[in-house]
């Protein structure tokens, strides 16, 4: 086999031979010449679409990947796939469909990529569940590819983005925004295209995306319109072909040490609870070993660097001003924190990737030194209990203490919880217990941002700790406590709490109790019946069949 041959692995089955005439003169009817059939065929997943700000603005960075394809010597084919907002779902029965989502996008760049050939490919996203979607199916493919991130969103005015949005609907149900300052924040708050601008869930993922090899280096730090994107785009297609000659695959970049570089990053910038459910599904999709317990062994030696939204300061764009993460994991690299030795889609290491990066400069406030952390050690912090016996998230920055203890009150589902919180009803030290919203029992694990920003926004993040089997937006900060497994449905703890039972959470001693003995809890369960499923037909009926508890990444084909 030819060097040539070899780049052309897939695509040769499809349009070589006399036998594949067919193939090729369909090929010929969007565009093939006869030169093309004998270069590298590189697919090019676009995440486009006008429903949302995060995704509007891809179909210019995928024409950008596609010369830089074609100045490299290969053929790019430009496919599509899908995107749903979470900011504009977020608290409704829509946002069921948002982490399903992540597997429709993987399953349909691993149809597209395997049914059409294609020897490598770039895949492009911009809202939160396209950088998993988009890294899960570059996994299981094991074809050459290149993730890139369409970038962040531009601050509004006096600094807002979306949260600032969703908080001021709180604040407006307590009586301290008029309806004419609400609509305000409202139309000021999203400027134009790009993703959510604090260390949400999409600019946590595609960092944590950088972290482990998949894209190009500052990829997760460029401003969604910006010469600097468009420049990545164009060099993200001739990486592939790079990658195709030099016969590198994910395989040889997804490594436990690459998956521990991006726990350690996401740790260092703050960034989302979804980062641990979806590095979770990464890492199966690749065929690696990882576990809660992965999270809290690297939480221990990892502080908190980064002053970022939402729980602190800063906004994305404000960071790439001062030179994006790379300077940060060359910090993190040199204390030995960062595994240097992994191969990335530059086709060099992580350490040489990072040798010739300046510090960042002097003055700036968005970076802690290591000296100086804003917390000693992570702020995910993996709970158990006999609340949560297989596992829980908790979003514990310090801001919110490090215990909270509080009476239990029950809601079945996000939109009673939220109804009690906007009209008074939860009180200074309550336990808001959010349940029948995990993977199968929501189904879909929708996001609760609506209840943390109304809580915030009433004034109550001191004082109200909210508990659930859903998971939380990057966008919420408080004291937190979310992918609570088992989950209800399946007849977890979480679904024998009683309205008044006392709720401790201690995030220095890893542990989430309800007081409530052993006993009382098994005379619970024998009495509980699980609810009818939300859905009985369609795409969330077959998800719920499917899918995996949260501990285990929430995929489904765990068990296939």
């Amino acid at each position: 086999m030819t060097d040539k041959q070899a780049r052309r692995r897939y695509s040769s089955q499809v349009v070589d031979g006399v036998e594949k005439a067919a193939a090729r003169a369909m090929l010929h009817a969007v565009g093939f010449s006869d030169e093309d059939f004998a270069k590298p065929q590189v697919g090019i997943a676009s995440t486009w679409s006008n429903l949302t700000p995060c995704n509007m603005h891809i179909d210019t960075l995928a024409d950008a990947a596609a010369m830089g394809i074609e100045e490299a010597g290969g053929k790019p084919i430009t496919f599509n796939t899908i995107t749903v907002s979470d900011g504009i779902s977020m608290g409704s029965p829509g946002m069921r469909y948002s982490l399903v989502s992540r597997e429709v996008i993987a399953d349909s760049i691993e149809t597209v990529v395997g049914a059409q050939g294609f020897d490598g490919f770039v895949a492009i996203g911009g809202c939160d569940k396209n950088m998993p979607g988009c890294a899960m199916a570059i996994a299981r493919l094991d074809r050459p590819a290149v993730f890139v991130y369409g970038g962040t969103i531009q601050p509004g005015k006096e600094r807002r983005d979306v949260i600032s949005v969703f908080e001021a609907v709180g604040k407006h149900a307590a009586g301290n925004l008029s309806d004419i300052e609400l609509k305000e924040i409202e139309a000021t708050a999203i400027p134009g295209p790009g993703s959510c601008g604090g260390m949400y869930t999409a600019n946590t993922m595609a960092s944590a995306i950088e972290a482990l090899g998949l894209s190009l280096p500052n990829s997760s730090a460029q401003d969604a319109v910006s010469q600097h994107k468009r420049q990545d785009s164009h060099a993200a297609g001739a990486a592939v072909v790079n990658l195709l000659e030099r016969g590198i695959l994910p395989s040889d970049i997804l490594s436990r040490e690459a998956f521990e570089n991006a726990i350690t990053v996401v740790i260092a910038l703050e960034g989302s609870t979804n980062a641990v459910l979806h590095l979770l599904a990464i890492a199966h999709a690749a065929g690696l070993p990882l576990t809660l317990d992965d999270f809290a062994r690297i939480g221990k030696r990892v502080p908190v660097l980064a002053d970022m939204r939402p729980a602190g300061q800063y906004a994305m764009s404000e960071l790439i001003a001062i030179g994006g993460i790379q300077p940060l994991m060359k910090t993190l690299l040199d204390e030995g924190l960062l595994h240097g030795d992994c191969l990335t889609v530059t086709g060099r290491t992580l350490a040489e990737n990072l040798a010739d990066v300046s510090p960042y400069p002097p003055g700036q406030k968005i970076i802690r030194p290591l000296s100086d952390p804003i917390k000693k050690d992570s702020h995910l912090v993996i709970l158990r209990g006999n609340l949560a016996p297989e596992g829980a998230v908790a979003k514990i920055t310090g801001h919110e203490g490090l215990s909270f203890t509080g009476s239990a009150r029950c809601f079945h589902g996000e939109e009673a919880a939220l109804a009690a919180i906007l009209d008074g009803t939860v009180q200074k030290g309550d336990v808001v217990v959010v349940r029948y919203e995990g993977p199968r029992g929501g189904p879909g694990m929708r996001e609760m941002l609506s209840p943390t920003s109304a809580i915030n926004g009433r004034g109550l993040s001191a004082d109200v700790a909210l508990i659930t089997d859903g998971r939380f937006s990057g966008g919420s900060h408080g004291f937190v406590i979310g992918h609570v497994t088992p989950e209800a449905f399946d007849g977890g703890p979480i679904a024998l709490i009683e309205d008044g039972d006392r709720i401790t959470v201690d995030a220095e001693a890893c542990t989430i109790e309800v007081a409530v003995d052993a006993a009382e809890l098994e005379r619970r369960h024998a009495v509980w019946q699980r609810p009818e499923p939300y859905a009985t037909r369609g795409i969330l009926a077959k998800y719920a069949k499917l899918v995996s508890s949260a501990s285990l990444g929430a995929v489904t084909d765990s068990d296939l």
